[in-house]
């Protein structure tokens, strides 16, 4: 797209009247601010968007964690393109298309050991509230239905339909919502005012922390408790790292009372840790991997959840031939273009090495983004691999300063996540040192006005 279709672009955006900016309802936003005063994005390239005016901006959320690769990738258009003229759509109940099984292959080999099958839907909030059905059905086709709770964290985000946002540890994605999934409790986060600053896994109460969960057995019985949901580094909350021998901890008791350990990788996965996913950073590996996101480059929804090879055999075999074994999925589920997407995604993954640039690229973005805490206005700086938070000092209602800094940021040229008070960053694995030093320099001036 050459720069006159931009200009025009950008001028029809210009054109839309508040009336017409109106029908659409448009998600976690102030819809009146908004509408008052919108910040449209008309394009993308690379690490850079352009906004309505025709400026450019740079990309420092790779949109919401989606974009590994960078934005428009020709091979993925190429490829959806390709896909959706030769087979738009089929269902994947009781029928299928090669590309699903395609993909599927290509994503075991990044998956840990014994991790062999796959089950594709739209987003990571359904991978979430798929690995809950999985999991009741599992200990059902095993003999044990009685367990059905749930332990998740506070400050977890799990998505938004009913079962994540059961498992939320975040009170306004709460707020509202009164008929929740019952049998839901919550650990501790793993946030520790005394250990602020710190840059990767904080060193302290990893094991003391983890065993929340122990007493969460002890109030209600290992036999009752389905899963264990933990995203391995709390993103959107604002990038909490897990400290020392936290998810060890989690690890060894999951498998000492026989609950699942469901790791959501939807924010991590592929290739922000440095590795393809969390887990493999980590050196922990779950029973349960949950991923979207970045799968498909963000050009089209899709989720996935994986499991091991002895819950997927669990619950296939025990039911007859001719008899569906899960009675789940979605419309949508490994739509044709979706997978055409995620199989062009993943081959660019790997011919452009971008997992072994993430991890190359990590302490460079650490240390700038790290500078921050200099800042009288800065509270905190976390990070790990290509992803980092920071929180800034509250004045007024909570999140108030938050909301205000990411909408100067967009202003000045740069494109953040805010939670609340807490900024993240998580720019695409193909960013320059000299892109991270531009965004880590707008960041500072508009915090410096805060």
């Amino acid at each position: 797209m050459g720069q006159d279709s931009v200009v025009q672009i950008a001028s029809t955006a210009m054109g839309l009247a508040r009336t017409e900016l109106e029908s659409h309802w448009i998600p976690f936003t102030d819809n009146k601010s908004f509408k008052d005063d919108p910040r449209l994005v008309v394009k993308g390239e690379g690490v850079y968007l352009w906004n309505q005016h025709g400026d450019k901006l740079l990309d420092g959320a790779s949109g919401l964690f989606t974009t590994a690769a960078g934005h428009c990738r020709p091979e993925i258009t190429e490829a959806v393109a390709a896909q959706l003229a030769q087979l738009d759509y089929i269902p994947s109940f009781l029928r299928s298309h090669p590309r699903s099984f395609e993909l599927a292959n290509k994503l075991v080999p990044l998956l840990p050991a014994d991790m062999n099958h796959v089950f594709f839907c739209n987003s990571g909030s359904e991978a979430v509230d798929s690995a809950m059905k999985i999991a009741l059905q599992y200990h059902a086709s095993r003999g044990e239905g009685g367990r059905n709770v749930f332990v998740s964290r506070d400050r977890a985000y799990h998505g938004v339909n009913i079962g994540g946002t059961s498992l939320s540890g975040l009170m306004k994605n709460r707020q509202g919502f009164n008929a929740m999934v019952p049998g839901v409790v919550h650990m501790r986060s793993t946030f520790d005012p005394e250990q602020r600053y710190s840059m990767g896994q904080p060193l302290l109460r990893g094991e003391e922390l983890a065993d929340d969960l122990l007493r969460i057995v002890q109030t209600h019985g290992a036999k009752s408790i389905a899963a264990c949901f933990i995203e391995p580094i709390a993103g959107s909350t604002g990038v909490l790292v897990p400290p020392v021998g936290y998810l060890e901890r989690i690890r060894e008791l999951c498998d000492e009372h026989e609950i699942l350990m469901v790791m959501d990788e939807v924010l991590t996965g592929f290739g922000r840790t440095g590795a393809a996913f969390a887990s493999d950073a980590f050196g922990v590996v779950p029973d349960i991997m949950t991923m979207a996101k970045a799968l498909t480059n963000g050009a089209q929804p899709m989720g996935a959840v994986a499991v091991q090879d002895e819950i997927y055999e669990t619950v296939v075999n025990a039911h007859p031939r001719d008899v569906v074994e899960l009675a789940h999925g979605y419309t949508y589920s490994a739509h044709p273009a979706a997978c055409a997407a995620a199989v062009a995604t993943l081959d660019i993954f790997e011919k452009d090495k971008l997992f072994d640039r993430a991890a190359e690229m990590s302490a460079y973005f650490l240390e700038s983004v790290f500078s921050l805490q200099n800042l009288g206005v800065v509270t905190d700086v976390r990070g790990y691999g290509m992803l980092a938070g920071f929180d800034v000092a509250s004045e007024g209602a909570p999140g108030a300063r938050g909301n205000l800094l990411q909408k100067r940021l967009f202003d000045a040229g740069l494109h953040i996540k805010t939670t609340g008070d807490a900024g993240l960053l998580a720019p695409a694995l193909i960013v320059e040192k000299e892109q991270i030093d531009e965004m880590v320099e707008i960041l500072k001036q508009e915090l410096i006005r805060l």
